[in-house]
């Protein structure tokens, strides 16, 4: 049998729990946690792209505890419980509660984050929770993408609306709510363009793309996803702040945690933002789209097995 999307996901975070686990390796008392060794457990943790702002509350718990003899599985425990602190505020699952239908799923990210095969994954996913699913490829400016999408529909059953390439993405956008109104989807999710070296151009067509659904519903998109590539560390948050401020996002989905050691950036990325983070893809296949879950992922960050 192959290994589980837990041991993935821990695989890919070996190098952070290590990094950290290293500093304290043979210390045996509480006297000898002095300020040169927390200051290197804390270099380490923003080295493995926890962030600043998390490392150093992690430090700071570690420095508030009594131990009788300090060794690796203490401080992994230490490192998986504060994570756990940070991560759980944003660990919220995807609800569909748009009425009336379709609950309107916008997906934005830069190129070769992983966008539109999320988004397959997504769409199966909600398939199995008897959801009716509509794809929409306003992600007009590639081929490939166009191309992607309808494979993953056929491959999940899930009907594809398109337009030529190079085409407006608004106006596929209206013909997909319009559609999916008419054949009762429950929800259209929209893969959109994620050119950021245009960014200008880039958020017209998105602001254009929200301003034709609020005139179908008010309260349309109901989700605003941005899919974030683990493996890009720091850049990932400079992505949220663009897309947060420029397309309203709502929450996240972190992929490609199944082989990076950069995958800190999720923390770094739920202390600093605080937007909910619905989903993590921890592998290429169709069922590696998983909810995200706080402890899981806290523990395997940490290098500690599931519980």
């Amino acid at each position: 049998m192959g290994m589980s999307w837990l041991d993935r996901l821990r695989g890919g975070f070996q190098k952070t729990a290590d990094k950290v686990a290293d500093n304290l390796t043979g210390l045996t008392s509480r006297a000898a946690l002095d300020t040169s060794t927390l200051e290197d457990i804390e270099e380490a943790l923003i080295a493995s792209d926890l962030g600043p702002e998390a490392s150093h509350r992690i430090r700071e718990a570690i420095a508030r505890q009594t131990f009788e003899k300090l060794d690796e599985r203490g401080l992994r425990s230490i490192l998986a419980d504060e994570i756990e602190k940070i991560l759980a505020p944003v660990a919220k699952p995807l609800q569909i509660t748009g009425f009336p239908r379709p609950h309107v799923i916008l997906v934005i990210g830069v190129n070769g984050s992983g966008k539109t095969t999320t988004i397959g994954k997504l769409a199966k996913w909600l398939k199995e929770e008897d959801y009716g699913v509509l794809l929409a490829a306003g992600d007009t400016f590639r081929a490939a993408a166009l191309e992607q999408l309808k494979i993953w529909g056929d491959r999940i059953g899930a009907p594809v609306i398109s337009g030529k390439e190079g085409g407006d993405a608004a106006g596929i956008v209206f013909d997909g709510v319009k559609q999916a109104t008419a054949t009762g989807e429950d929800v259209l999710i929209v893969d959109t363009a994620g050119r950021l070296q245009n960014k200008t151009h880039l958020m017209e067509e998105l602001s254009k793309i929200r301003r034709v659904l609020g005139r179908l519903n008010p309260e349309a998109p109901h989700d605003v996803l941005l899919v974030l590539d683990a493996t890009t560390g720091q850049n990932a948050l400079a992505q949220v702040e663009t897309f947060r401020d420029s397309a309203g996002v709502t929450g996240l989905i972190m992929t490609k945690l199944d082989g990076t050691a950069r995958g800190g950036i999720l923390v770094a990325a739920a202390e600093k933002f605080g937007l909910p983070i619905h989903a993590i893809g921890v592998g290429e296949k169709a069922d590696d789209l998983r909810p995200f879950d706080a402890r899981a992922v806290a523990r395997a960050i940490a290098g500690l097995p599931p519980e």
